[in-house]
């Protein structure tokens, strides 16, 4: 079975190059992690310098459940458009995988509304076997949705300072 779920958070304030800054690099993930540690757990590169082919060992808390088992996965960044402000990371190892998904993408769209007003977009695209239908449950893009507003909100102090 093949699915993706999407959300917007918008981004007043905040220009789509500041939010791309972030977003393109390695800094996404420090800033997700120092931001909400209790959601993302631990970052570490395992391989790359933060372009594609570079891969990420990520232990995040499963959504919804924060007394839950820890889950450690591995995603490599697949495409890091620039000019259309894009990025996508695949899972390649880990308990995503494990638990019976066969692709999961993570895709972050940085959307350019005004001179200084953006949409962040989280899109996760993901496929299991058609036997599993209660793994599409576990499949949510809050995470990312809380971390973009932690961003937002974290550039607009920046800017403010």
């Amino acid at each position: 079975m093949k699915g993706s779920k999407s959300h917007e958070v918008g981004a007043d304030g905040v220009t789509a190059s500041a939010l791309w800054d972030i977003y393109a690099t390695l800094r996404f993930v420090q800033l997700f992690h120092e931001l909400l540690p209790q959601v993302l757990r631990k970052v570490d590169v395992a391989r790359g310098d933060g372009g594609v082919g570079t891969v990420i060992q990520v232990t995040v808390v499963p959504p919804g459940n924060p007394g839950a088992q820890p889950m450690t996965y591995q995603e490599e960044f697949i495409k890091i458009d620039n000019e259309n402000r894009v990025k996508e990371a695949v899972v390649v190892a880990g308990d995503i995988l494990k638990l019976g998904f066969t692709k999961y993408l993570t895709r972050l769209e940085i959307i350019e509304k005004g001179p200084c007003s953006s949409v962040i977009r989280s899109t996760i695209e993901y496929e299991f076997d058609d036997g599993r239908p209660e793994l599409e449950d576990s499949v949510s893009t809050a995470p990312l949705d809380a971390a973009a507003e932690k961003i937002v909100q974290y550039l607009k102090e920046q800017k403010a300072t």
